[in-house]
């Protein structure tokens, strides 16, 4: 970073505008910075996984996943910016395959929830998906680094991998859909 911020508050956005690191101004309103804010919502998300008692190795990957998010960060913010390679996907892929052979094969729809850390991941993937949704329509009408939209739905995956495996690190049983629950419930 060239610049140090020495003064947090710029009064420059009052009129409900923003500068994306070209020095263009936009409206806060644009698809651009919804899609910037999905993207913090995500990291501080993930933040927030990171600060429970979670195995190294995944607080270690997640750290790193945060630190690629500030890069797609980035990406949104100096349009024309590509940070995101082929690479990074691949790495999440192999996380995903080494993480998901140690689960229960699965046959029903897991219902969010487990133990705390389990459930902050679930959120973090929510949020991850309506990310990629909003990346997705940013890239219908500007020029966007596809990898970008891989990346993030990969890591939707890796995240739903994590949660199922932070249950059973915590011995939590998986909640499953049970499409015959509500014949016989309120």
């Amino acid at each position: 970073m060239s610049n140090r911020l020495t003064k947090i508050y710029t009064r420059t956005g009052d009129n409900g505008t923003t500068e994306l690191s070209n020095h263009k101004r936009v409206n806060k309103s644009d698809t651009r910075i919804e899609a910037m804010g999905d993207i913090d919502e995500l990291n501080s998300i993930i933040g927030l996984l990171r600060a429970d008692d979670i195995p190294n190795n995944i607080s270690s990957y997640l750290l790193n996943i945060q630190h690629r998010l500030f890069d797609i960060g980035a990406e949104l913010a100096i349009p024309g910016n590509a940070l995101i390679s082929p690479e990074s996907i691949e790495k999440l892929e192999e996380l995903i395959d080494n993480f998901n052979s140690d689960l229960p094969a699965l046959k029903e729809f897991v219902l969010p929830g487990g133990s705390l850390p389990a459930s902050i991941c679930h959120v973090a993937r929510t949020v991850c998906r309506r990310s990629e949704r909003t990346l997705v329509r940013l890239a219908q009408n500007e020029s966007l680094n596809t990898e970008t939209i891989s990346y993030i739905n990969r890591l939707s995956d890796l995240l739903f991998v994590f949660a199922r495996t932070l249950n059973q690190k915590d011995g939590n049983k998986e909640v499953l859909w049970d499409s015959e629950r509500l014949k016989n419930s309120i």
